[in-house]
């Protein structure tokens, strides 16, 4: 699964690596710890235009009663989501591209569990796959952007670690995976299918970062030898 990921970097730097044609959204603070229904970037394609936008993340279907289903829904495994009731509308016409620096994960150790943070080896955004909804909340009339990072399984520097990752999507499949004229679920399906994982990196980071309320860019800095074999959990 994919639980806290990092974006840190300034709205133009996504806006260039992506090819964005407009920025639609104010820039959204930092954040070395996003976490649950956060408001995050993604890419996403709007009336022929490749747009750069804001989303909560946590999906929340058209049909979902109120806003409780978004802390549950920040996941969507690659292999239902064409089914399941929740995902399928969006995989089939509204999917998205959610820019990160990295993601963690946790490792099980004798005493506790240690987060790593896991980045593209050559220190590019990771171009992870998601889908997105529009939902407009019964009781004010406000309408929600939200979205979920499709999960998959893990490349060889995860498994270690988990048994699951965030899909991503290389350079040459962004058209494909963003047009939302490609409505066969099977077509789309063939997209993930010829998408191997990007090279990945990854070490061990302080348990910091297990508190949301932790922010600062000392999240993602490599522990030394002695707090990897020891970590200190921090609840």
């Amino acid at each position: 699964m994919c639980g806290r990921f990092v974006q840190a970097q300034p709205i133009n730097v996504y806006a260039d690596w992506f090819g964005v044609d407009a920025i639609a959204t104010e820039s959204l603070k930092t954040s070395y710890n996003v976490a649950p229904t956060d408001q995050v970037y993604a890419v996403a394609e709007h009336e022929g235009q490749r747009l750069l936008g804001s989303f909560r993340w946590g999906l929340l279907p058209w049909f979902a009663k109120d806003r409780k289903q978004a802390a549950r829904a920040i996941n969507a495994r690659v292999e239902t989501a064409a089914e399941k009731a929740s995902f399928r509308d969006s995989f089939s016409r509204r999917r998205c591209l959610i820019p990160a620096d990295g993601f963690y994960e946790w490792e099980r150790k004798e005493k506790g569990k240690l987060p790593h943070y896991i980045y593209a080896a050559d220190g590019s955004p990771l171009p992870l796959a998601g889908l997105w909804s529009s939902w407009k909340d019964p009781e004010t009339g406000e309408r929600l952007r939200t979205c979920t990072i499709l999960t998959g399984s893990p490349s060889e520097v995860v498994r270690p670690l988990h048994d699951r990752m965030p899909v991503t999507i290389p350079r040459e499949a962004w058209d494909a995976w963003l047009d939302p004229a490609k409505q066969d679920p099977e077509a789309v399906q063939l997209i993930l299918a010829a998408s191997g994982p990007a090279q990945l990196a990854e070490h061990p980071v302080s348990t910091l970062v297990n508190k949301v309320q932790n922010n600062v860019p000392e999240l993602i800095e490599p522990l030394t030898t002695g707090a990897v074999d020891q970590p200190t959990l921090e609840i």
